[in-house]
């Protein structure tokens, strides 16, 4: 060990490789100085201290970073769901994705955020109802300081990340909640009730949920682990997209009278793998982002085994779902395929950041088949779900949550519980909310509208006008 301050070039060539003699005395002299202005002026040295701001921006940076690849999700659900529905609704698809990722900005920002975040007690149950979130006043003197002293900028570094960009990077996960039930009920639900129900689940249902987990509350203090939001953000979206589906209803003639499913073909296959594709990229910021961090070696490290356990469980997802599409379905399905996708990187969400990474590849396998079987569990139930979002995100998700015991040191009662407690919560919550709509707004269109088309009836605008519009036969 040698003391602070002191200097020593390399022994084994009298100077630092690379560098002239008189640059290397330059260097040590350099160093000396350093390390007395260290020794006596400590305070000031922390505050200027490059490294701590240089993690300021690297972290901050991190998350809008990443926080655009998950925006950039929202794209990826609307393909998907544009791509799955009858092109005479392919249109309303487009304006509701479009519509629910600003009401969620707007109700994260207004009310959400303080919600989840501002105020939570350790082991509470709910942040503070303030509204309004934004930036600090410390962050404000050092914008409009003409000079900024190093004391300001070390109030704004302490921090450890610029105020907005951890908001920024939270509310898109909020959208993503909301995507999920935009899909599974598509092609009969009210476009304005979809939206009103959008603003109650994104202002005050996830944020509670989210209270309760990442923001400090009663089950983060039981230990819950979730680490990128398996069930505070995909089980949470599948069951409120549970509950609208049993309130709202399957679409007309979707099941026979003799219980069957009637084969709804998607509208565009192509614009539907390309969703799936946007999504798997968008879920590289989702989970990687969620390390927080991107200071210093460890967090590399971190980053990149949570992205290749990311794409290892996608993968499995994939496969299993293909394999066990045929014994179920009687053909390899290329929409099973697709869902087994997001099934698996669903799966992967609790815990991705797996240093053994062939559990990555395991609990992906098992999220592809659970979602795929779990299609034909809707179709028994009579539960129309468009998209096959409930399998991907709730059933996946529950998985996900309870694998972190396998592979993450996760206790099993606490995962259940915390499993349990948001499902209870969400889909009582939604269920009331749901047939609250029903009975004053109506939360569905009419056999009329339904039949003639979203795009036509609601919007006056067709997807592919082209195309000639052939009435649909009734099932006698």
């Amino acid at each position: 060990m040698q003391a602070a301050g002191q200097f020593h070039l390399p022994k084994e060539h009298g100077r630092a490789p690379g560098l002239s003699v008189s640059m290397a005395r330059t260097m040590a002299a350099l160093a000396l100085l350093g390390g007395a202005f260290v020794m006596l002026y400590p305070d000031a040295a922390a505050a200027a201290a490059p490294g701590a701001e240089m993690k300021f921006v690297l972290d901050s940076f991190a998350f809008l970073v990443w926080g655009v690849l998950v925006m950039w999700m929202c794209a990826g659900f609307t393909m998907l769901e544009a791509g799955s529905v009858r092109t005479k609704n392919a249109s309303v698809i487009c304006l509701k994705n479009i519509g629910l990722y600003a009401i969620a900005g707007l109700t994260f920002y207004f009310i959400g955020y303080n919600l989840m975040y501002v105020g939570v007690e350790d082991g509470g149950w709910i942040g503070t109802f303030s509204f309004l979130y934004g930036t600090t006043a410390e962050e404000i003197a050092l914008l409009t300081a003409a000079d900024a002293a190093p004391e300001q900028v070390e109030a704004v570094v302490s921090n450890g990340y610029a105020t907005m960009s951890d908001w920024f990077f939270q509310m898109v996960f909020v959208a993503t909640t909301a995507s999920i039930v935009s899909g599974a009920l598509a092609e009969r639900v009210k476009l304005v009730s979809f939206f009103l129900f959008i603003a109650i689940l994104t202002a005050l249902i996830y944020p509670v949920v989210g209270a309760w987990t990442w923001g400090g509350g009663w089950l983060d203090a039981m230990g819950f682990q979730d680490f990128a939001g398996s069930t505070i953000v995909h089980s949470t979206g599948g069951w409120a997209a549970l509950a609208g589906a049993l309130i709202v209803g399957p679409r007309r003639n979707k099941f026979r009278a003799n219980g069957s499913a009637k084969a709804t073909p998607p509208s565009n296959v192509p614009a539907v793998t390309l969703g799936v594709f946007i999504l798997w990229m968008g879920w590289f910021g989702f989970n990687g982002g969620s390390q927080l961090a991107l200071g210093g070696a460890a967090d590399v490290v971190a980053l990149a085994n949570i992205l290749a356990n990311t794409n290892l469980a996608a993968a499995g997802g994939v496969l299993a779902a293909l394999a066990l599409a045929r014994p179920l379905f009687g053909r390899t399905d290329l929409l099973a395929g697709l869902n087994g996708a997001i099934g698996g990187l669903v799966a992967i969400t609790a815990g991705p950041d797996l240093v053994e990474h062939y559990w990555a590849v395991v609990i992906g396998l098992i999220g592809g088949s659970v979602t795929t079987a779990g299609l034909k569990v809707l179709e028994a139930l009579k539960i129309d779900d468009v998209v096959g979002a409930i399998p991907a995100h709730l059933f996946a998700g529950v998985w996900g949550t309870m694998a972190v015991c396998i592979a993450a040191g996760g206790d099993v009662l606490v995962q259940l519980t915390g499993v349990l407690a948001v499902g209870a919560f969400v889909f009582a919550t939604s269920l009331l909310v749901w047939l609250g709509i029903k009975y004053t707004i109506g939360a569905r269109v009419s056999h009329t509208v339904e039949e003639l088309g979203q795009d036509a009836a609601e919007l006056g605008i067709e997807a592919y006008p082209e195309f000639v519009l052939m009435p649909e036969v009734d099932d006698d």
